[in-house]
This record gives C-alpha cells, structure tokens and sequence, in this order.
C-alpha cells in the first residue's frame, strides 16, 4: 500500500542530503549525491501531496510510477504530480546525482503563470499519449536547471526575511516553470504528433482550450464553451478529463483564479474592481468563489 507524504513527513531527508533547505510546508530542495541512502523514501510505493522534479545530473534512476517502469538517465528531468505512485527497486546509487524540489500544491497555486502559457499547456496536455514524464536535456539546459535550483537553495538558507524568501522563491519557481515548459515544447516528439493527425476528441480539447483563453474573464460555465462546441456540457467535461487529467471546470477555475491573483496583486485594482472585471455580480460572490478555491479570502490574499 502506497504512504501519501507531504513535505513535512520528508524532513528526515535532510540527514542523507549533501545540500538541503526547506520553507515551511511550502517547498523542500535536496541534494543527492552519490551513495545517499535517503532514496529509501521511495523503496516503498509513495504518492506525493504536490509537485515533484528530480533534475539528475549523473548516473541514473530505475523507478516505477503507475505501474510503469521509467529510467532517469544523467542530464534528464523527472516532473511528477499528486496523482502519481512512484516507487523504486534500484539499491545501487553509487553513481546517481541529482537535485530533487518538492513543493506543495498551495504554494503553487500562489504562483503568478502567464495565461498564454496555461494556455499552452493545456494543448500540450492534450497531447499527453504521446509524451512521458521525463525530459532529456542537453548538458547547457541542465546547468541552467541547476543555476535555477541553487538561486532557489541559496534564497532559502541565506535571506533572513520570509517575506522575500517567499516571493523571491516564487519568481525563481516560476521562471524554472516556464523553462521546463520551453524544454518540453522543445522535445516534444512532433514527428509522431505531425504523423497522427488528432483525434476528434483532441481537436475539442484544442478548442476548449482556446475558447476558454479567449473568454473566461466572461464565462465561467462550461455549458457556454460546450455551446460553442456543439456537443453536451456532459460529453465536453468527459473528453476534458480523460485527455488532460482534470476536467473542464477545473481548468476554468484554474484560469479565473489565476487572473485574480494577477490583478490583486499587480494591477493596483481593489477587490470590487477585480470582481467587476472578471464578470462576478458583487465582491461578496466573489471572494466566496475565491475562497472556496485557494483556502483564503482575496484580501488575505493581498496581505499574504
């Protein structure tokens, strides 16, 4: 049976690691070098409540994830997310280094991600049969994947103001983010996608997905952006899910929160303007819809 962890039952990583630091529940950074025995944790099937990047710099990694068995070879990037069973029966790491990042999903969701970039991502989501968890780099993207992790480490242990730590950590986490996403779009196989035409259900994804770029300031339901499609708000929610692992109202929601995010803190509008521009009645349904989806109300959001 597989342990659910959150970053602040992996603390006893910091024993085993070379390098470590770590910002509350937030976000963890480790070091791996060769010969650590820290990577017990994951002898043992473990799903992980967050995000996971393994950045190996040498040797590799045999694990299993879902069932399936996956090799991380020197200059490769392993990206994981909640919904993932990874374990590994590898007892050799005489050779294996790496730099490991775990974050937690409410730091992230307090990450400011350009939408033409969400946008993106959730075409490249809705290609996902033909893409894997890991990333093959090139010596130079590697190094700079390290710059990125060490800037983060060294912000950590050396700042002595949460407040920075906290919002320099989430630009660095950020921008780590957006390159991940550059190499991925980099690598992705196209050869196969332009061999395959897409599939009718993908070509709805693509839609959705530009649709809801397009409107979600306005429209929030997906009855609206089924409409526009000519088939069944039912029918859209299950092609959604099924091509990208999160279904339609969740990729709206993650769109309008993310906009609110970006204009309370950014735009210098209060919080019945933000309201008003992204379509709700009043700032009451607002902050309700707000707090329903990040814990918090828009204005501890502001002073967080």
């Amino acid at each position: 049976m597989e342990q659910s962890l959150r970053i602040a039952q992996l603390s006893g990583i910091k024993r085993f690691s070379f390098d470590y630091s770590k910002f509350g529940d937030d976000y963890m950074f480790s070091h791996f070098i060769p010969g650590d025995s820290a990577l017990e944790y994951f002898f043992s099937p473990i799903r992980f409540e967050g995000i996971l990047f393994v950045l190996c710099l040498k040797g590799k990694l045999e694990v299993e994830i879902n069932l399936q068995q996956i090799e991380l070879g020197s200059n490769s990037l392993l990206c994981l997310g909640p919904d993932k069973i990874i374990s590994s029966k590898q007892t050799d790491f005489s050779e294996f280094e790496a730099y490991f990042l775990f974050m937690s999903p409410q730091f992230l969701r307090n990450i400011n991600i350009d939408m033409n970039v969400m946008n993106n991502m959730g075409r490249m989501a809705s290609l996902k049969s033909v893409c894997q968890p890991i990333l093959s780099l090139s010596e130079e993207e590697s190094q700079l994947l390290q710059k990125y992790m060490e800037l983060l480490h060294y912000n950590t242990i050396k700042n002595t103001d949460e407040l920075y730590i906290k919002n320099i950590s989430r630009n660095i986490i950020a921008s780590v983010i957006y390159q991940i996403f550059q190499f991925g779009e980099k690598y992705m196989p196209q050869e196969r996608v332009e061999e395959r035409p897409l599939s009718r259900r993908a070509n709805y994804v693509q839609e959705f997905m530009r649709l809801m770029h397009e409107n979600y300031r306005r429209e929030r339901s997906v009855g609206f952006y089924a409409d526009k499609l000519f088939i069944s708000p039912k029918y859209l929610s299950l092609i959604i899910k099924e091509m990208t692992g999160r279904s339609a109202a969740e990729w709206i929601d993650e769109c309008v929160i993310l906009e609110a995010k970006n204009l309370l803190r950014y735009s210098g509008k209060n919080i019945q303007q933000v309201a008003y521009d992204l379509n709700f009645t009043n700032q009451s349904s607002f902050g309700k819809y707000f707090k329903h989806l990040t814990g918090m109300s828009p204005s501890q959001f502001v002073r967080s």
